[in-house]
């Protein structure tokens, strides 16, 4: 994250109530329209929070998020087309590889929330390419065109879509990566909210085709699928996040049921979206502790 803007959300996470941090996940998940939203946050009567501040601040800033440039020589970006039969008969990814490669390296699709391939997305799959990793982020708007370039939009466009045949999309380019002709064969799946539970699905409906799968803050999949899966998950949870929480005790007791390879993280004080750098719920300590061990945990598994 670029540090000029690190002191500023850090002091605004203190300023910020927990309830408008609430109010926006309902919003960002469609449990709430924006005016409402808006409305509320009017109502909270805070020394030196503006309307202005708060919004600025609780809404995604992607000029905040890029971490590795597009233009990184470590990394080579382009996108990169797939069959998708069963879904919406053709995929399209950001796919991002390390320019350093020597023989084969590991693969790992990146999933972005309920809102299409977003430029934080974007760059962390170029976080995984600076790491060794060749990444796939596809988009599931690409069907519509692609990622819009606005929230609220995307937003919009992901939920008028079959969510059957966009399951199936993602379980196209898990597929086309696996086979990817510089990858080592070895599969590892994170997503991000919409995402986590998109790595939970692939987890229970590939079997041992995945072989590493990192959740965060995303819903199990459905209960009868859970007894399919295979490959290890490490399962990162925000304390604050109320919503997904409440489905982890029995998601948990599924995995025990099936003897389960799995560790879950949860980070104190964190909010829902706590990974993303582009808003105030971006939690710096979870942040970098989670990812630290996404990549330790990759490596661990992906590794031919």
């Amino acid at each position: 994250m670029n540090n000029e803007n690190k002191p500023a959300i850090e002091n605004l996470q203190h300023k910020i109530p927990q309830e408008a941090f609430d109010w926006y996940d309902e919003y960002a998940h469609g449990l709430i329209d924006r005016r409402t939203f808006l409305t509320r946050l009017s109502g909270l009567a805070i020394a030196g929070l503006t309307m202005s501040v708060l919004t600025s601040s609780l809404l995604p800033n992607y000029a905040k998020a890029e971490q590795v440039s597009f233009n990184d020589p470590d990394i080579k970006a382009t996108y990169q087309k797939f069959p998708s039969p069963k879904g919406h008969g053709e995929g399209q990814g950001y796919l991002v590889t390390p320019t350093n490669i020597e023989g084969k390296a590991p693969v790992v699709l990146v999933i972005h929330e309920n809102r299409g391939l977003n430029p934080y997305v974007k760059d962390v799959a170029r976080r995984l390419a600076q790491a060794g990793f060749i990444a796939l982020a596809p988009d599931a708007l690409f069907p519509l065109g692609g990622y819009p370039g606005n929230d609220d939009e995307g937003r919009s466009m992901q939920r008028s879509m079959d969510r059957a045949k966009i399951e199936q999309d993602f379980i196209a380019a898990a597929d086309f990566l696996k086979n990817h002709e510089l990858g080592n064969g070895k599969l590892g799946a994170v997503g991000f909210c919409f995402g986590g539970y998109i790595v939970n699905m692939l987890a229970a409906t590939i079997g041992d085709s995945l072989n590493a799968g990192v959740p965060y803050y995303g819903t199990p999949a459905l209960k009868e699928l859970r007894k399919n899966i295979k490959a290890p998950l490490q399962i990162q949870l925000a304390e604050l996040d109320k919503r997904v929480n409440a489905s982890w005790p029995e998601y948990e007791e599924d995995l025990k049921s099936i003897d389960a390879e799995y560790t879950m993280h949860m980070y104190k004080g964190a909010n829902h979206g706590f990974h993303n750098d582009s808003t105030s719920r971006y939690d710096e300590k979870a942040a970098e502790l989670s990812w630290q061990r996404t990549l330790d945990f990759f490596n661990k598994h992906l590794s031919a």
